[in-house]
């Protein structure tokens, strides 16, 4: 059975996925699994086992189109839910499945503050869509798998970092979803173990700012013994923009801990099942897309009528105040 199951973006949402395409390949008699997303996150599956073939989005719609034709599918799984995806199952005309992306019970909750969102996790809605094929929950959580060619050896860091570290995901698609940078270096200072920091060349400038903060200066051996003394052990290696996703991936595997805003690194640590420290801005846990199936803790701020503000986020906070991340309250403990 040829069966194609789409989600052109983005990081988080792909990695999402990976319980669909296991379950579907593993218990699917005879399946054939393709799968299809934007070129940009094609890296996403390419590695992928249960993954058969990759199609790629580029620029326009029709050539995907074609190609999709030319495979004659059996089943369509859509779980991205949009015009594009609509326009594929109608051109293919094969028996298909979309996710239910529950648009008007986000929109109450942003907007009307009336929650009637069901407590289950997108995987699970995501798997929803597979159901017809006969496909169950198999319990064994997200997947993410790393060419051996992207694999960051010990060496490689600092000395500072060869033995164990902390990750820090310091990106964010949008400014509401991530720390101010003077909050991100006082919860740099509460992790007190060597950090890495991980974003993209977007982060580079946060991380050099946070970096600079907790510089240790040889020439000052008055500094380090005070450093001793209080027994500050926040060591920053800022790798924002260093390394691709797959290389990142592969950092965080080697984590003792990761602390992320609400993005795909998030879901990428989950993947590896590293104990995971949440932040959430001007979004919620309550949409669903909470860590899948790792030990989590969550820091959002409840105390707030204006939140959810949004289901995906803003430049800079509406109300002016931010303080679902400014009075946000952090209390933790890495074990």
């Amino acid at each position: 059975m040829k069966i194609l199951i789409i989600r052109f973006s983005s990081i988080g949402d792909i990695v999402l996925t990976t319980p669909v395409i296991r379950a579907v390949k593993k218990q699917v008699p005879d399946a054939e699994v393709h799968f299809c997303t934007k070129k940009q996150y094609g890296l996403l599956v390419e590695d992928n086992p249960y993954v058969d073939k990759v199609h790629l989005l580029e620029e326009k719609l029709e050539p995907l189109v074609q190609q999709l034709k030319a495979e004659r599918f059996d089943f369509l799984i859509d779980l991205h839910h949009n015009l594009r995806t609509w326009l594929i199952k109608q051109r293919l005309g094969v028996p298909s499945r979309t996710f239910n992306k529950l648009n008007r019970e986000k929109w109450l909750y942003v907007n009307l503050k009336i929650n009637r969102l069901p407590h289950v996790h997108i995987v699970d809605r995501y798997l929803e869509a597979a159901r017809p094929l006969g496909v169950v929950p198999d319990e064994e959580g997200l997947d993410y798998f790393i060419p051996y060619r992207d694999e960051v050896e010990r060496d490689w860091l600092p000395e500072t970092h060869q033995q164990e570290y902390v990750v820090y995901a310091i990106g964010g698609q949008h400014n509401t979803k991530k720390l101010p940078v003077t909050r991100m270096i006082e919860l740099c200072d509460k992790i007190n173990k060597p950090i890495i920091l991980l974003g993209g060349p977007e982060d580079r400038a946060n991380g050099e700012e946070i970096t600079r903060f907790f510089e240790r200066h040889a020439q000052s051996a008055n500094y380090e013994e005070g450093l001793r003394e209080l027994n500050k052990k926040s060591l920053v290696y800022n790798a924002c923009g260093q390394y691709n996703l797959n290389q990142s991936a592969s950092l965080i595997k080697g984590a003792r801990a990761v602390f992320s805003h609400d993005t795909g690194l998030m879901h990428i640590a989950a993947a590896f099942q590293k104990p995971v420290y949440s932040i959430w801005g001007n979004t919620t846990p309550l949409f669903g897309m909470y860590p899948y199936r790792t030990r989590f803790v969550v820091f959002e701020n409840n105390r707030l009528a204006c939140r959810p503000c949004s289901k995906i986020g803003y430049s800079k906070c509406p109300k002016g105040h931010f303080k679902c991340m400014n009075d946000l309250v952090f209390d933790f403990y890495i074990p």
